[in-house]
């Protein structure tokens, strides 16, 4: 079996290669070549755990993410979510490979968000809005300058100190921007043309008040029925994309909460990412329209990241049966 290290996934998963690898899982989600459960989960007495399994299709294999949720972690310097990506032959089930699942997720999420943004968000958006300072935040703005050419950055956090050393921190890795971190939420987004909100929240702090007409929003912070970023109203003026449409249904309070209030209709999804790909679904109509991206994060972004992680081993080490390293 190869065991893919934390090290290896930041060096080999580039960015640009894992919006690619979140388009191909959505294409093939999207035309049933991919195929996934909806995530199950137990709860602990600290956290809980979740299992996501799926299967790669064409690509002749299947795999699992497990991961511990422990909300806690962070006060005593652990991350919250720790886990590892399971990856399994599908000529005799035999397990071929293991990733970290906390590399791959800072990554591949920020991807998706990419994938979405490059279809979604008008092609003259410069100006990029993050709510959160955290490692989503981090990837995030790689991924939009990936996408979109990003003139200017606004960060909103809610302690001061993690915003100040986010805009400090960015600003040596990206002197070509102007990163200014914000005191409101208001502040950060209401010159947007881009947002992405990354910021764990069980209450909304994004409103329909705040965003303009055009903008394009990527929601990735909550993936709960009973929590969400974006309000309600927000959501009724926003035409709503989702990486899946039963993981939106069982698992997103974005769209459940306004839903059960009565706001919005259950056709106010206009479809996945993958239809839009594959043409199955409209993208962006006008310049006005506000384009919102749900994201979830599905067991077939990690899977698809191990499996190429996978096969870079194979090629790199053809005469090797073990663990992809050399003798």
């Amino acid at each position: 079996m190869i065991v893919i290290s934390k090290e290896e996934i930041y060096e080999r998963l580039t960015m640009s290669r894992c919006i690619a690898l979140m388009e191909e899982a959505f294409r093939g989600l999207e035309n049933g070549v991919n195929t996934q459960n909806v995530r199950t989960g137990m709860g602990l007495s600290k956290g809980a755990l979740a299992f996501m399994p799926c299967s790669l299709g064409a690509r002749g294999r299947f795999g699992a993410k497990i991961i511990s949720v422990y909300p806690g972690n962070s006060a005593e310097g652990y991350p919250s979510h720790q886990g590892q990506v399971l990856l399994f032959d599908e000529e005799h089930g035999e397990p071929v490979a293991i990733a970290d699942a906390c590399a791959i997720t800072e990554i591949r999420t920020a991807a998706a968000s990419g994938a979405a943004t490059k279809l979604l968000a008008r092609p003259e958006s410069r100006r990029l809005a993050i709510l959160g300072s955290g490692a989503q935040a981090v990837t995030h703005l790689e991924a939009m300058c990936q996408v979109r050419d990003i003139e200017s950055v606004t960060v909103w956090s809610p302690t001061p100190a993690h915003r100040e050393r986010f805009r400090d921190e960015m600003q040596k890795n990206y002197p070509g921007l102007l990163i200014t971190a914000c005191d409101t939420v208001s502040e950060a987004v209401k010159e947007a043309d881009i947002i992405c909100s990354v910021c764990r929240s069980r209450d909304p702090f994004l409103t329909g008040d705040m965003v303009k007409p055009g903008t394009h929003i990527n929601a990735v912070g909550t993936c709960s029925p009973v929590s969400r970023e974006v309000s309600s109203d927000l959501m009724q003026k926003a035409r709503l994309y989702v990486d899946q449409e039963d993981a939106c249904k069982a698992e997103s309070g974005e769209y459940l909460i306004p839903l059960a209030q009565g706001l919005i209709a259950e056709n106010h999804i206009v479809g996945t990412i993958g239809a839009v790909l594959c043409k199955k679904a409209p993208g962006r109509q006008t310049s006005q329209e506000i384009t919102l991206f749900d994201s979830l994060g599905l067991a077939i972004e990690d899977v698809i990241c191990a499996d190429e992680l996978y096969l870079d081993n194979k090629r790199r080490y053809p005469s090797d049966p073990g663990n992809g390293q050399p003798d």
